[in-house]
């Protein structure tokens, strides 16, 4: 079955990160210059929210160990986390940030 744009959230919330929910499932949300993105809101390294993580160049910092993500792609950056985490495409439209969800 073919994903489905899944409306998340108000545009209007996202200046920089926040988390949010998808049918259960706890994602991260980030708007950067050149548009909006989502990843899983959990550290593959251990469990901590990357959505109280501090953004910088376009990466995400774990709070929890410093581990860090590019938030483009959910590829490690920086230690100790060695696996990536989960992307989701997401899109901004008529004032509300969407999901592309195929849970």
């Amino acid at each position: 079955m073919p994903g489905r744009w899944i409306r998340v959230m108000e545009a209007a919330r996202l200046v920089n990160r926040e988390g949010a929910q998808v049918e259960g499932h706890d994602l991260a949300l980030f708007r950067l210059e050149d548009g909006v993105y989502a990843l899983d809101d959990i550290c593959s390294h251990e469990f901590s929210r990357l959505s109280e993580g501090e953004v910088w160049e376009g990466e995400v910092y774990c709070p929890k160990h410093g581990s860090r993500f590019n938030i483009r792609s959910g590829q490690v950056t920086g230690l100790p986390a060695t696996q990536p985490v989960r992307t989701y495409p997401a899109k901004e439209e008529d004032g509300w940030i969407y999901v592309l969800w195929e849970g």
